[in-house]
């Protein structure tokens, strides 16, 4: 049975930027599930996809359903990503077990009707190591202006024998986007 020690969602809201209003105040949300590690204490095991399997699906419906919370619908999701993070107890291949599954992303992707790949940061961490969640555009992953991360902290996870799965979105881009896009660079450089 897959043990859930505790929920936890931030919020930002950004409304200012380089001394300039932003029009739409950008929201990046972040929900966040402290899990025991259900391969703790078990020396290295070959085959991990029964938990994944049966753990996985259960983890993206209850992080969308917190998710959805604090947004309104799916077209208020503009860009997302993931993340992992395991104990020190625990292996990296723990963390990114639960993360990159489809019977995961799928949850997630499908919720706020996004076809691009989710992007990631997975690694080992002790309490209140950052959790970094980079994203893109949920449509179309080559739109600079959603290369965003937002970063959170839970102070006490993950423990030791803990895995902290986190989902992440923002309602925009970053605010104020002066960079161009990777279509127009390839026109720029006649690679199209």
């Amino acid at each position: 049975m897959l043990e859930i020690r505790k929920v936890y969602t931030a919020v930002e809201e950004t409304r200012i930027e380089g001394d300039k209003k932003v029009e739409n105040p950008i929201k990046m949300i972040t929900t966040m599930a402290v899990i025991k590690n259900p391969w703790i204490d078990r020396g290295y095991v070959e085959n991990l996809k029964p938990e994944i399997d049966e753990y996985a699906p259960q983890l993206g419906e209850l992080l969308v359903a917190e998710l959805f919370k604090h947004i309104g619908s799916p077209d208020d999701v503009e860009a997302f990503g993931k993340a992992a993070v395991v104990g020190v107890d625990g292996e990296i291949e723990h963390a990114s077990a639960f993360i990159h599954t489809l019977k995961f992303g799928n949850k997630f992707r499908d919720a706020v009707k996004g076809t691009s790949i989710l992007s990631f940061t997975n690694k080992r961490g002790g309490a209140g190591s950052a959790v970094m969640i980079p994203m893109v555009h949920k449509t179309d992953e080559s739109e600079r202006s959603h290369f965003v991360t937002f970063e959170a902290t839970i102070p006490d996870a993950p423990r030791a024998d803990e895995i902290v799965v986190a989902i992440g979105i923002s309602t925009g881009g970053r605010p104020h986007p002066r960079t161009g896009n990777r279509h127009q660079d390839m026109i720029e450089m006649g690679l199209v």
